[in-house]
């Protein structure tokens, strides 16, 4: 009877030891694959935010090139109307300061939904970068973000100035008229607050300009620094 017990009891401590042991192992396989269904999820996470960085980063850009390009034709535009304008108004042929005079027209004409298109993708491209500042904590693309900001903030200053020099060179321009007897351009009437009106602009408009360049120039020599660094 001692040694049934024996073995009895033997045997049912050796079930007890394989249970714990069992348990212990399914205790422990859960708990592993506890840690790595959240491993998992962290890097998930981290690749989402990476691709959205990635993806709205390189769409910030695409929409600031847009917004450049815009300006530049706006500029291009706008310099030729300055051109004709000037050019009318030293003229001492009646004919010729028609032309000039509709060529400065015009070209005022095409400039203005260039500087307004540009104007829009200026805004749009700083939603985009702030909205890319939500998917990194990484202080350099936080320094560059802000950069490119500041850069799109600038540009809606600089498109918005010369789309209203714009419609002010556009009414001046519309004023000039050939005195015969007088063989020279005059004003159909009284310009001076319009010509006060685009001088304070154009002043305006050299002083942000100067803002815009210094943004443009961190944003390259710190992307240069970046990538030698």
């Amino acid at each position: 009877m001692a040694r049934e017990f024996d073995r009895n009891l033997f045997v049912m401590l050796l079930a007890i030891m394989i249970g714990v042991i069992i348990i212990t192992y399914f205790v422990a396989d859960i708990v592993n694959r506890s840690k790595i269904d959240i491993l998992t999820e962290e890097i998930t996470t981290i690749k989402g935010q990476s691709e959205n960085f990635t993806s709205l980063f390189l769409k910030s850009n695409v929409v600031l090139d847009q917004a450049r390009e815009d300006r530049a034709f706006g500029n291009y535009n706008f310099d030729l109307a300055f051109l004709w304008y000037n050019s009318a108004l030293s003229e001492k042929n009646s004919l010729l300061m028609d032309l000039y005079k509709a060529r400065g027209i015009n070209n005022c004409t095409n400039a203005m939904p260039n500087y307004y298109n540009s104007h829009l993708n200026f805004e749009e491209a700083k939603m985009y970068y702030n909205i890319t500042k939500s998917y990194t904590e990484v202080e350099k693309y936080l320094t560059i973000l802000d950069l490119y900001i500041h850069l799109t903030e600038s540009g809606l200053k600089l498109t918005m100035l010369r789309y209203n020099i714009s419609i002010h060179l556009k009414h001046l321009t519309e004023n000039l008229t050939f005195d015969a007897e007088k063989n020279s351009v005059i004003y159909l009437e009284n310009v001076t607050e319009l010509l006060f009106l685009i001088e304070e602009a154009l002043a305006e408009y050299e002083d942000e300009l100067e803002i815009y360049d210094g943004y443009q120039d961190e944003i390259d020599e710190y992307e240069f620094f970046d990538e030698n660094r």
